[in-house]
This record gives structure tokens, C-alpha cells and sequence, in this order.
């Protein structure tokens, strides 16, 4: 590859020429079972044929491409179509409220739009403003393909002219106070990155297998979804991303980039099975964690061989519980799990460590075309979210907040010149809005999202998140608001996993009709605090959670008070449980 071309236009004829029929992706269902695949010379045809056809319906250099789906291989092929084009491919959550798809139609201007299944076909064509509508699935016209006739040495004449500063793609961030806003990313950004991962991540080879189940328009899904394309690695995309343990015993990856939530619900699964285990076996497999401890995370995290009889001990351990652990879980064939998007818990990397499965920790945002930081193959620390990537400079500004500078990131925000202000320094760094501190190691370490950050009444500065992603390696928390913005003390409105909660009332012979009875019931009250207790031990108690409230529904997208990436509305969280917050103080 030259260096001078962009990568994201060439890179799908690139790996036609040198794997062949080898296949390059496939959509799979829950059971593993394939839906449809391609081939790296199918692959290619179908992106030079889509890129022909999009082309004779108006779509040129510079436009916007609209895509409103689920995650399917026809995402991945529009993208690239678009980039042969030099024109603008743009993915919306197919959670998105219409409130949020009018924003990002107003916003973006798109020639065209691709709507994934029935429901996003309606809302997009009832909204209008898109010239030209096409469906995937359900009711609506399609885009022919078959019979693109527009010329292809014009589609050639687009890409080789597509330059490093052209905007690839808008990224929608997931607006967690307000609309919203479009990481407008240029070509440079995504070639900055391919060029790094390949050099950090260096253990990944055409020898790997991904699955694909975060959304394809999520910069962290979608990144590294070009990094597989651009090294070979065989890629599965997940049809159902609510049956995703399922999918991943069946596709068994060797990679697959993840957020925290899937590990807290992994780990709370295995810490219940071992605590339900007999006396022998429950010694054993705490013994067998110990000793993984050891191994991986005190000798082989910091390239030191283990001792003799460490290593032999690992060896019996992880023929009779590790392994075993491992395959349950369906990440037995493990090379490197990249894992970001919001806090996780230090005890749960070091568990996952411990018992061999290969999280890498990481840190990114759509401004900068996903990683910023993640672990180094060795010398990491965990509770850190790594070092700076290759090219990445870190600092951290004023009020502890890290600002960052470098090829991967964004030009500012599409249309929007005062945020774009707001998101730079006068000297041009990015501002994250996060805070941290650099550790002795070089490993960036957050403490805290600075708009999240709130002030009890005593004058104390709370962190949320730190207390909320504590809580949530529980068994029976799955969702936490921590509450205490100019209140004496802090609070939380949890949702309970109540599948969790129901086993748990009967196995101590709580009755009870509805969930109501469960989140009203003292016992199952008094069960939580003594856990929410051991969770917050090490907490200042300013920090501490003094009362809390369970509630019989989740927060959900449809609400309003979950983003499309599931991250918590704090406002409107606040709004709609104003008396509950109240009752507490």
C-alpha cells in the first residue's frame, strides 16, 4: 500500500488481491449459524458494485450517506462504497429516538439514506428531507446493484482524490446533554490509527477471528472493525446483541472489542457458581484464581517468568478450573479483548486476568476516532487505561482534565462552531472532559468525568461513576444513578437484576406476587445494603452511599434516560425521579 493513499478507500481491493476466497466477514445468528458471508473477492465486488450504484443515483464526493440499522454486513459494505466515492457514509443508532433522527438529518444534509428494517424505513420517510430512500429489509424500494452502470474508471478517478484531510465519516456522539454533535473525522484520523494499532497490537494477525456485536456506528465498534479488515482477521457480526453470551460460545472469537457491562455480568455469573460450589471445589477454585493471580498478573503482566512451582501449580489449576472457565464462556481461544467505553472495576480486570483471559483496557471517544490510551502488551497497571498510543500526545490541563493531541483527532464538530470552540484549547487540544493523572508507569489513570462530577452540600466533590461502576459488578445491581448534586449525602436509585433477585427470595423462601413485593421486601433490602456496603469499603464516607431505592422498571433508551450507547441521562434521570430523590433525604 502506498503511503500516501488514504487507507479506507483501498483497503477492500487490497485484501481481495491477497486473500482471495478466503472469507473476510459473515453475520451470524445467536447459535453461530450463518446468515450470509463473504469472501475478500465478494466483499470486494459487492463494495465496487454498491459504490457504482450510489454513485448513479447522485451520491458524489462530499455527500452524506444516511444509514439507519442494526448491525449487518451490507453496513460495512456501504461504508466502503462510500469511500470510493469520496462521499460521507453516517450510521445512526437503530435505537435512535426521532427526535434524534430529525437532529441528524437536519444536520448532515444526506444525498441518500438506507434504512436496516421496517420501523427505521417508516420513521426516516415519514421525516423526510432525504432525497433518495432504500430499505434492506421490509417494505421499500432497493437499491439495484446488480445493474450499476455508472463508469468504473470515474469511481477510480473519486478515490484516488480522496486526500487525508477529506471527512471519512460523522460520528454522532450519544448526547448525554443534549443533541447530538458530529465528530467530523477525517481520512487522516483513521489512517493515523490503523498505522498505531498495528504497531501496539501487535499479537493480532490474519490468524485471528472477531465477532461483532457492539453497534457498527459506535466509533469503538466501527475503528476496530476497519483495523480487522485492514490485517485480515476473519470478522462475525452478531445479529442479536441481547443474546451476545450466547454468540460468543458459539463463534468462539479470538478477539472482540467490548464494554465493561459484558464483564460485570460475566464475572458476577462465575463469583455466584463458585460460591454455590461444595466446600472442596469452592477452596480449589478460589485457590486456582490465587494462584492465576500470581502467575499473570504479578510475573507475566510485567514479562517475569514465574517461579517453578508457580508455573506447575498454574498448570494443574488451569486444566481443572481455568480452562474449563474459559470454554463456558466461550473466550477459551483468547488473544486480546480490548475493553472501553465507561469505568470498570480494577478487581474485575484482575480477576479476568487471572484466570487468563486477555482484557486489554482502553480509552477513547468518538472526537478521537476511538483509542487514545490502552494497555501495552506488558507493564501495564491495572486500574490505569494504559499508555498514550503511538503519536498520541496526553497532558493534563486545568482541573485535572486530559486534553489530547494528534493525527487521530477529529476536525471539531460538523456544523457547529461554537462547540468546536468549547471542545479546544486556545493552543489546539482536544479537551476530554475527563479527568485524570498520569502514573508512575506512564498508564493514564481517570478519576472522574468532569460533567458528572457534582458537590454535596458539605462541599464535598463526589465522582459517580467510580461508585457506580463499583455497584455494578454486582450480581444483583444491573443499573445505577448515583444522586447527590447539593444534598447532605449520597444516594442511588438502583435497578435491581431481578431475574437475579427472584432466585435469590427463592432460595431464602421470600413470597411474593411481582417485583413490587420483591424491591419492598426488608430482607431483600437489608441482603443489598450489606452488599452495597462491602462494595463502597476503601470509600471516604463522603463518598458513600447512605440510602438507597429500588425501582420495578429499568431505564431505557425510550425514555430518554439511557443514550443509545446506554450510558445514564443524569438530568433527565433527576427529572422523572425527582420525588423518589426526595423520599431519600
Amino acid at each position: 500500500m502506498e503511503n500516501t493513499r488514504c487507507i479506507l478507500p483501498y483497503i477492500i481491493d487490497e485484501q481481495a488481491r491477497k486473500y482471495g476466497s478466503r472469507q473476510a466477514l459473515s453475520w451470524v445468528n445467536e447459535s453461530g449459524e450463518e446468515l450470509a458471508s463473504y469472501s475478500y473477492v465478494e466483499l470486494a465486488e459487492a463494495v465496487r458494485q454498491t459504490a457504482r450504484a450510489l454513485a448513479g443515483q447522485g451520491l458524489g464526493p462530499g455527500d452524506v450517506c444516511l444509514v439507519f440499522s442494526a448491525n449487518r454486513p451490507e453496513m460495512i459494505i456501504t461504508d466502503f462504497a462510500c469511500y470510493a466515492n469520496g462521499a460521507i457514509p453516517v450510521s445512526i443508532y437503530a435505537t435512535a429516538s426521532r427526535e434524534q433522527v430529525a437532529h441528524i438529518i437536519e444536520n448532515s444534509q444526506p444525498k441518500l439514506a438506507f434504512a436496516g428494517a421496517q420501523g427505521q424505513y417508516d420513521m426516516l420517510a415519514s421525516l423526510g428531507g432525504i432525497p433518495k430512500l432504500y430499505a434492506w429489509d421490509g417494505t421499500g424500494p432497493r437499491l439495484d446493484t446488480a445493474n450499476a452502470v455508472f463508469p468504473m474508471d470515474e469511481i477510480e478517478r473519486r478515490r484516488a482524490a480522496v486526500t487525508p484531510d477529506d471527512t471519512a465519516t460523522l460520528i454522532y456522539t450519544s448526547g448525554t446533554t443534549g443533541h447530538p454533535k458530529a465528530a467530523d473525522l477525517p481520512h487522516r484520523c483513521f489512517d493515523a490509527q490503523m498505522r498505531t494499532h498495528r504497531v501496539r497490537l501487535d499479537m493480532l494477525s490474519d490468524a485471528d477471528r472477531s465477532l461483532c456485536f457492539l453497534p457498527l456506528c459506535h466509533i469503538f465498534e466501527k475503528a476496530w472493525t476497519y483495523l480487522c479488515i485492514t490485517l485480515g482477521i476473519n470478522i462475525a457480526i452478531n445479529q442479536n446483541a441481547k443474546e451476545i453470551a450466547k454468540a460468543v460460545r458459539a463463534v468462539r472469537p479470538t478477539c472482540m472489542c467490548s464494554v465493561p457491562r459484558f464483564w460485570e455480568k460475566a464475572y458476577a455469573l462465575i463469583q455466584e457458581k463458585i460460591a454455590a460450589l461444595p466446600a472442596p471445589k469452592r477452596w480449589l477454585a478460589r485457590a486456582a484464581v490465587r494462584c492465576g493471580h500470581k502467575r499473570n498478573v504479578k510475573y507475566e503482566r510485567m514479562g517475569r517468568p514465574a517461579p517453578w512451582l508457580t508455573e506447575r501449580l498454574y498448570r494443574f489449576f488451569d486444566r481443572h478450573f481455568l480452562a474449563p472457565t474459559r470454554r463456558a464462556m466461550g473466550v477459551d481461544q483468547g488473544n486480546i479483548f480490548p475493553t472501553a467505553g465507561a469505568p470498570i472495576s480494577p478487581e474485575i480486570v484482575d480477576f479476568f486476568r487471572s484466570i487468563g483471559v486477555p482484557i486489554f483496557i482502553g480509552y477513547g471517544m468518538s472526537e478521537t476516532t476511538a483509542t487514545v490510551t490502552c494497555y501495552p502488551d506488558q507493564a501495564y497497571e491495572i486500574g490505569s487505561v494504559g499508555v498514550a498510543m503511538p503519536g498520541v500526545e496526553l497532558r493534563i490541563g486545568l482541573e485535572g482534565e486530559v486534553q489530547v493531541r494528534g493525527d487521530i483527532v477529529m476536525r471539531g464538530y460538523y456544523r457547529d462552531q461554537e462547540a468546536t470552540s468549547e471542545a479546544f484549547t486556545g493552543d489546539g487540544w482536544l479537551r476530554t472532559g475527563d479527568a485524570g493523572r498520569i502514573d508512575h508507569a506512564g498508564g493514564l489513570v481517570l478519576t472522574e468525568r468532569l460533567k458528572d462530577l457534582f458537590k454535596t452540600s458539605n462541599g464535598k466533590y463526589v465522582a459517580p461513576q467510580a461508585i457506580e461502576s463499583r455497584l455494578g459488578a454486582d450480581k444483583y445491581i444491573d443499573q445505577v444513578a448515583v444522586v447527590g448534586e447539593s444534598r447532605s449525602y449520597v444516594t442511588a436509585i438502583i435497578i435491581p437484576a431481578y431475574e437475579a433477585l427472584k432466585d435469590y427470595a427463592r432460595k431464602k423462601g421470600i413470597a411474593f406476587k411481582s417485583i413490587n413485593d420483591l424491591i419492598r421486601n426488608s430482607e431483600i433490602m437489608d441482603m443489598l445494603k450489606r452488599r452495597i456496603d462491602r462494595l463502597q469499603r476503601g470509600l471516604p464516607s463522603f463518598e458513600q452511599i447512605k440510602k438507597f431505592t429500588l425501582l420495578p422498571s429499568a431505564f431505557t433508551i425510550e425514555s430518554g434516560e439511557l443514550t443509545n450507547t446506554l450510558k445514564i441521562r443524569r438530568p433527565v434521570i433527576a427529572a422523572n425521579y425527582a420525588s423518589v430523590i426526595d423520599s431519600m433525604y
